[in-house]
């Protein structure tokens, strides 16, 4: 596919994901790390008019010269935001003026790819692509997130796929002591946090060649998980007893039996799934559990050839830390990844609505260690 025909793909996959919904379901925030859907569509738009429109084509007019304030997420060099918090205040502009500045930026997206594209131009449209890629993600996850905590528990859609099944017997993975190479390197596109090759030791280790499963992490529940300090860091145990925690989110014990809220609704716990939506201290308590551990995030790229991934972003036990030789880009560009490279564990793989050919194994997803709106899973090691 040319430029034109991958960017219009990306654009329609954005508003097929949303197509199921109903106008008040693009509106709602219930909690600061959830952003509207209406949202996610301005700012993805936003992005590519702020970067590419404005400053390649000459005397070019924006939509609406107040949506920098309404869709800039964070680029303090971008100008004045509204707050992460306040997203779900936005009852303007409508939904309907949300696809109207989509179609806006389209059109004037079509004119300016039907033309030349210098390298350096190409690189950023690239950036971009990649950039809506992963607000889709975001989007899954947040409309999850706003049906799930309805009362009513509504399927975004009756007969939502799940992943591939796991198959095959867990077994531990032997890994050889030694050097081994971080980070991408070749040909394709990849985040500037996941520069800086470079070599690691590594000691002996082993990694399972499956997910923890919910019928495992239930073994964990049913032994009093939840209510035994020991297994827990002391900031965990705090986040466990200050919000009542018992269960990965949108898990609810029914009638004596475990149910769980998917995109297709309200669920009988699928024993054989792997385990989603818990914390990096959920994980690493059930590795402590186990008296086992979670992998770091360089033997987990080193493994990964060695195993499937792909159905749950996996926690590790690495910090969020630049590479070596790690350079923030000039301007707001560099303000995508640097900046947060403090408080967050790195999670490795991807998930079951990762957007597709979105996935390496060099990819440095990060969130802190409280989160589990996203299909946040774990994989152990030894």
């Amino acid at each position: 596919m040319n430029l034109l025909q991958v960017y219009e793909a990306v654009r329609q996959r954005s508003e097929q994901i949303c197509q199921p919904l109903q106008t008040e379901d693009y509106v709602v925030q219930p909690i600061p790390d959830v952003s509207p859907p209406k949202w996610h569509l301005g700012h993805t738009s936003w992005f590519f008019e702020t970067f590419i429109l404005k400053p390649n084509i000459i005397g070019y007019k924006e939509f609406n010269p107040e949506y920098n304030y309404v869709f800039n997420s964070y680029y303090e060099a971008v100008g004045a935001r509204v707050i992460r918090t306040n997203r779900g205040n936005l009852s303007r502009p409508t939904v309907q003026d949300v696809y109207a500045y989509r179609d806006y930026v389209d059109t004037a997206m079509e004119g300016l790819l039907s033309g030349p594209v210098s390298a350096e131009l190409q690189e950023l449209l690239t950036l971009g692509f990649y950039h809506e890629e992963q607000h889709q993600e975001l989007l899954w996850t947040d409309i999850k997130y706003i049906l799930g905590h309805n009362p009513l528990f509504p399927a975004y859609a009756e007969h939502f796929p799940q992943g591939e099944k796991l198959t095959g017997d867990t077994v531990f993975i032997p890994v050889k002591s030694g050097l081994y190479h971080i980070g991408h390197e070749g040909e394709g596109f990849y985040f500037d946090n996941e520069l800086g090759r470079h070599t690691v030791f590594l000691h002996d280790f082993a990694i399972s060649s499956s997910p923890v499963t919910n019928a495992e992490y239930l073994e964990f529940m049913e032994d009093g998980g939840y209510q035994n300090f020991r297994f827990w860091h002391a900031e965990a145990w705090d986040w466990v007893k200050n919000n009542q925690i018992k269960a990965p989110l949108y898990w609810y014990q029914i009638h004596n039996q475990w149910f769980n809220y998917t995109l297709g609704g309200l669920k009988l716990v699928d024993a054989a799934e792997p385990v989603c939506h818990v914390s990096f201290y959920e994980a690493a308590a059930f590795a402590s559990w186990k008296g086992l551990r979670l992998p770091t995030e360089f033997e987990w790229e080193v493994a990964a050839k060695n195993f499937n991934w792909g159905r749950r972003w996996e926690w590790t036990n690495s910090a969020y830390l630049p590479y070596p030789g790690f350079i923030t880009a000039p301007g707001a560009i560099g303000e995508y990844n640097g900046k947060f490279m403090v408080n967050q564990m790195v999670l490795r793989g991807a998930s079951d609505v990762t957007s597709p050919n979105h996935s390496r194994c060099t990819y440095r997803n990060f969130f802190h260690p409280h989160l589990r709106w996203q299909y946040t899973g774990i994989r152990l090691a030894r």
